[in-house]
């Protein structure tokens, strides 16, 4: 089964997909994107990554090509060519292909690239156990909000996770947790799940919004608001969540042991939901 590409219009196998060298993509960073997996074949929460990715356009005051509606013909063309019993979907729009200066024109027709690869969803024996993470000073520009292609914070932190040997980065801003490198960041204080708000300084993650409709339905409180470093070494459980990632335990962090060292009974709880919400 072929990894799939489709750029401007045309879908290709991937190795023959290419984009020009004067792309402001590949000069400055200029463009936004989107990850989507997907359950049993179907693209899950693909509204919700659709209306993230016009938000984002126009954060950007960047064209968007196509409707919801076509992407969403694009992205189900995309998987059913690849045919991979489970696939991730990458979405990528930039400003397009220019002469290399930092202003730019309104004439310039942006490219768009999506990908389509098999996707290997976490072993089930890694979220039985949890994960260990790792802090690291956030460093990211000051519109996180909008899901740019500028990721070298994020680069960075994941090298110093990979040489750490630990799952994740935890992004910490002034003694305040952000976001993970590649997730969005919840703890459990007497209860409570507890994460950073929208605004700013955090991606609004799809699974975020679907586990913190979870914790409601089951009557759980939550609170969005930033907890400090110090707090969430003394949490009663820490969880990631993520497209990728699900609904994900950490354990330890900093080599500092949170709860008993175990999946806490609100992440299972929560993470149990978010498998039957996507079944």
């Amino acid at each position: 089964m072929p990894n799939v590409a489709f750029i401007n219009g045309a879908f290709m196998p991937l190795a023959e997909a290419k984009v020009s060298i004067e792309d402001r993509g590949f000069q400055f960073g200029d463009g936004i994107y989107e990850v989507i997996r997907t359950y049993k074949g179907r693209p899950f929460a693909i509204e919700a990554h659709l209306a993230r990715l016009d938000r984002s356009a126009l954060a950007l005051s960047l064209t968007q090509p196509y409707s919801r509606a076509e992407w969403a013909d694009h992205v189900m063309e995309g998987i059913r060519r690849a045919a991979y019993p489970e696939a991730k979907v990458y979405i990528q729009i930039t400003r397009g292909v220019a002469p290399r200066d930092h202003a730019y024109s309104d004439e310039v027709t942006p490219t768009v690239v999506m990908t389509v690869r098999e996707f290997h969803p976490l072993d089930r024996s890694v979220q039985a156990a949890g994960v260990e993470a790792m802090t690291i000073e956030d460093i990211r520009w000051g519109r996180c909000d909008i899901k740019s292609v500028n990721l070298l914070a994020n680069v960075l932190a994941r090298q110093q996770v990979k040489q750490a040997q630990v799952f994740e980065a935890i992004l910490v801003n002034a003694g305040l947790v952000t976001e993970g490198a590649i997730s969005n960041v919840m703890v459990v204080q007497g209860g409570t799940v507890v994460t950073a708000p929208e605004g700013p300084r955090i991606l609004p993650g799809v699974t975020r919004a679907v586990v913190l409709d979870l914790a409601l339905s089951e009557g759980l409180p939550i609170q969005e608001r930033f907890v400090s470093q110090a707090d969430l070494y003394e949490a009663d459980e820490v969880f990631l969540t993520g497209t990728t990632v699900e609904v994900l335990a950490v354990v330890r962090i900093d080599g500092k042991v949170i709860g008993d060292g175990r999946p806490g009974p609100i992440t299972q709880r929560l993470a149990a939901g978010f498998t039957s919400r996507v079944g």
